[in-house]
């Protein structure tokens, strides 16, 4: 970790920086795959850190998403808006990510969880679009405190429960169910903004909608799936408990993905479209947690991994659209079929990828996490199925009224898409659709 540091300040120092760090971060991701043990767990790095095989995915989908944002993101190079400080930004954001997700001590993984606020409002306020990006940095940051001060009191009341706050060596002692409760409910009410859930989740969209693309990358490719990879490590803890509350959560989740669903119908800004069906699959990432069954927890780590790299694509599709454009309104970019022929492929591709169609990763998590849901009462069944159906209709609205329909008058030409950006989007394709080969590896892995 500390050579790879190293070696990303002296490339920073280069003057080819740009390139430099696209193709360390290439190389990094490629040893790092061929790094992967089947017997894993890794747990001689030192420093409390180490490595199952949902914390291997997690880190290397990091490691591949920063790849291609630096990738997406020629436009800030080209304008000389500050391209070292926005690559250091996105190197000190990877960098907190990989830590959370090696921690093996509960204390470490708050401080290394809270840490990627830091870049990542920096990268909203310093290279977002709009003025109100200061409201929607202020709104992220406030949500996040204010939910993970409670997860603070929560991990030292487990080290003075338990004499130690290694992850595998924790366990509650019997304390009065109420009080238990109150210390199951703060310990999860952080993971659940992050992740996050219906109620709690008015931050996401005010985030995507003002980040520039790079935020809103990153943001639904891996910082969303903080939230669920801290439930995943918290609710061993709390097991009894959590089982007594689950029907809480599945009837927000299914409900709340309902609602979402329904606003997604409405929205007419296309990033704000995207960030609210982040929203409705993450509902039902948290049923499957929430069950705490091997079909959930499986269903909902493919899921992550899937969301991560189909969202970032809508993303970074929605941001070639607005530099050609000027506008993200679907009222104003539409008919896009009739100026960008080719990149309408990747819009249907990718809107595929968001539906859960097959062969995505998408499809085999999803039914994965619909079996654990339904086995686990059938009375879901209802909003399950309503769920599936406006996931395929928000995003056949989103691909419909973008690429057809009558061009905005103003509009004469532009440029159908350039080598590098159909690279990106092949990037996040092909690992989407060839990873359900080796889907076996995620539903097990958790």
């Amino acid at each position: 970790m500390l050579k790879f540091v190293f070696l990303t300040v002296l490339m920073m120092m280069s003057k080819e920086s740009w390139l430099s760090m696209k193709i360390l971060l290439l190389l990094s991701t490629l040893f790092f795959t061929a790094s992967v043990n089947t017997s894993f767990w890794v747990s001689k790095m030192g420093f409390s850190l180490g490595m199952d095989l949902v914390s291997y995915i997690l880190i290397l989908l990091s490691l591949w998403i920063t790849f291609l944002v630096i990738m997406g993101s020629q436009k800030i190079k080209d304008l000389t808006n500050f391209p070292s400080s926005f690559l250091l930004m996105n190197v000190m954001l990877l960098l907190s990510l990989i830590l959370t997700f090696s921690c093996n001590d509960y204390l470490m993984f708050y401080i290394c969880f809270e840490s990627s606020l830091i870049p990542t409002l920096i990268l909203i306020l310093g290279w977002g679009y709009q003025p109100e990006r200061l409201q929607a940095g202020i709104y992220m940051l406030f949500y996040t405190l204010f939910a993970s001060l409670p997860l603070l009191v929560s991990m030292l009341m487990l080290s003075s429960s338990t004499g130690t706050l290694v992850m595998s060596l924790c366990q509650c002692k019997h304390l009065p169910y109420l009080g238990l409760s109150l210390w199951y409910l703060a310990t999860t009410l952080a993971f659940i903004v992050k992740l996050p859930m219906f109620l709690v989740h008015l931050w996401l969209p005010k985030a995507h909608v003002e980040a520039p693309v790079a935020g809103s990358m990153i943001l639904a490719g891996v910082l969303l799936k903080l939230g669920g990879y801290g439930l995943l490590r918290v609710l061993p803890l709390f097991s009894k408990v959590s089982l007594s509350f689950s029907w809480v959560w599945v009837s927000v989740g299914l409900m709340g993905g309902v609602v979402v669903s329904l606003m997604c119908l409405r929205q007419t800004d296309v990033k704000s479209l995207i960030a609210y069906s982040s929203v409705a699959h993450m509902g039902l990432v948290l049923c499957g947690l929430m069950v705490m069954s091997q079909w959930g927890m499986g269903g909902a780590v493919t899921v992550m991994i899937g969301h991560g790299l189909c969202s970032s694509g809508l993303f970074c599709l929605a941001n070639m659209a607005y530099e050609r454009v000027g506008s993200r309104s679907l009222l104003i970019s539409k008919g896009l079929m009739n100026f960008m022929p080719s990149m309408a492929l990747w819009w249907f591709l990718l809107s595929a990828g968001n539906m859960a169609a097959p062969p995505t990763l998408n499809l085999l998590g999803e039914i994965s996490l619909i079996m654990s849901v339904v086995s686990w009462t059938k009375f879901s069944a209802g909003a399950v199925s309503l769920l599936s159906f406006f996931s395929a209709a928000y995003t056949l609205y989103l691909f419909s009224l973008s690429q057809h329909g009558k061009f905005f008058n103003s509009l004469f030409s532009c440029c159908s898409g350039k080598s590098r950006e159909y690279m990106v989007l092949i990037l996040h394709w092909l690992p989407l659709n060839m990873m359900i080969l080796k889907g076996g590896i995620l539903m097990t892995g958790s």
